[in-house]
């Protein structure tokens, strides 16, 4: 590759990361405080907006520093919004997540997290918002047990199961897609 060839493809990289990073991420209309996503117009593969999404979520995973939001649980927010954003009607979209083994503790009342790790549980809100949207948020047993929680600790709203493996088998049996 010459010189002139490099320059130019360095000068392409660098508009292109200008035109994504113009644009503004937003949040809604699904959940509106998280699940920021990029419009996006002209798309080749376009969205069919007449399918009914069943997204099922496997989260395990939390960030080591307590503080931060958990991506995993944000995604589902994620999904929700561009999804909505993008013309696909809600009564079409179905969620579910479930969760086990190091994301446990992002399922506490703020009160319980805070006696844990010192701060207030940063996915609260995210998690009562999602609920309110109809999410489903499924806890391992399992894990509830394992690490000694009380029901009393956990987010209303969030449904304990026999085991994460019991809910994930059932969810794709009622046709819901593992996205991760």
């Amino acid at each position: 590759m010459n010189k002139t060839s490099i320059n130019s493809f360095w000068i392409t990289i660098i508009l292109l990361s200008f035109l994504n990073t113009n644009q503004a991420q937003e949040s809604g209309p699904v959940i509106m405080d998280y699940g920021k996503v990029w419009k996006l117009d002209q798309l080749e593969f376009k969205t069919n907006t007449n399918l009914n999404f069943k997204a099922l979520f496997d989260v395990s995973y939390s960030p080591k520093n307590k503080q931060e939001l958990n991506g995993s649980i944000n995604t589902a927010a994620r999904f929700l919004n561009m999804h909505a954003q993008d013309g696909v009607p809600v009564s079409q979209l179905k969620v579910a997540l479930v969760i086990h083994g190091n994301a446990s503790d992002d399922l506490l009342i703020s009160k319980a997290y805070k006696a844990k790790h010192g701060v207030d549980n940063p996915n609260e809100k995210l998690i009562k918002d999602l609920i309110d949207a109809g999410v489903k948020i499924v806890f391992c047993g399992q894990t509830f047990v394992s690490k000694g929680f009380s029901k009393a600790d956990l987010i209303k709203g969030v449904q304990l199961s026999l085991s994460a493996m019991t809910a994930l088998v059932q969810f794709q049996e009622e046709d819901y897609k593992k996205v991760f």
